[in-house]
């Protein structure tokens, strides 16, 4: 039997969470946690939300996330499209990595002053069975072998270098590659599509934005997320103004103060609960919540 302050917590949340359905006149969906799996059960998840006879032709993703797995996020990304013709974020706090491209697949990214994202530094399953951002290890061998080519390879870097798994050291370049092939493929489909003319560019400003142009950008906006020499760290916070440097048009919603508001409050309860919990992971929509949150060991 649940205890009666965690029904007292739900039915709030899920007070909530209604009253921002309505706000945005949109289905919303809440994923706190990693891309660690889970494939299924989100598929169960958003089918169950799509069958509903309230149905919206928008949803929302209330996004709080360190990262994780990109195949996980394609494939959740896929279930999303399928089911639904718009998909926005809202990143009220943070979605580094993983949930940085997730976001990439998005119509719209709402962010406020505070919220951040991070540099599309992939993680992946090492040799010993730990999640690792693979940029690192990138970056360290790439090191090494300049060292080795300008002859100042130390005896110690060489047994490293020596040591380093080829298969492994692949398997992080192809995480690299898949990522950035992510964001570039999902800006110019998603994020781009409205985009029809040039606003920022003083030289084009009314002119039609081409194909090209679009697969541009994305790939500008791409090699600079994926720098991890610019950003120095895996959880490095990267804010709307660091994001619009980057020419990547995010709605702040900093202003407006109602919407604030109510995802805050709504955001808040979410985060107490889910650390007071140790969940590993929360997923809820309107639905249902019980067998929706479940706690990692």
């Amino acid at each position: 039997m649940k205890p009666v302050l965690d029904d007292q917590i739900h039915r709030l949340l899920s007070e909530r969470l209604l009253a921002l359905e309505k706000h945005f006149e949109a289905d919303f969906l809440t994923y706190f946690g990693p891309f660690e799996g889970g494939e299924n059960l989100f598929l169960k998840i958003i089918e169950d939300l799509a069958s509903d006879p309230q149905k919206k032709d928008k949803i929302y993703i209330v996004l709080t996330t360190s990262g994780g797995s990109a195949t996980v996020v394609e494939r959740f990304v896929n279930i999303l499209r399928h089911n639904y013709s718009e998909v926005n974020f809202i990143v009220p706090d943070y979605a580094y990595s993983a949930g940085t491209i997730f976001c990439m697949s998005g119509d719209n990214i709402l962010m406020d002053y505070s919220s951040v994202l991070g540099p599309i530094d992939p993680q992946i399953q090492n040799k010993e069975g730990r999640m690792v951002a693979a940029l690192g290890y990138l970056d360290k061998v790439n090191q090494l072998i300049e060292k080795a080519q300008n002859n100042t390879l130390s005896q110690a870097e060489f047994i490293i270098l020596k040591d380093f798994d080829l298969a492994e050291l692949r398997g992080y370049e192809q995480a690299k590659d898949l990522t950035i092939a992510l964001l570039e493929k999902w800006l110019v489909k998603y994020k781009f599509k409205n985009w029809s003319k040039h606003r920022s560019d003083p030289k084009k400003v009314g002119q039609k934005v081409t194909d090209d142009e679009k697969i541009e950008r994305a790939k500008e906006i791409a090699d600079q997320l994926s720098n991890n020499n610019k950003w120095k760290s895996h959880g490095r916070p990267i804010n709307i103004e660091a994001l619009k440097e980057l020419r990547l048009e995010i709605d702040d919603y900093s202003a407006n103060i109602d919407r604030r508001a109510l995802i805050r409050d709504y955001y808040d309860l979410v985060s107490d609960y889910v650390l007071s919990r140790r969940f590993r992971i929360l997923i809820q929509t309107r639905n249902t919540f019980n067998w929706l949150a479940y706690e990692f060991h």
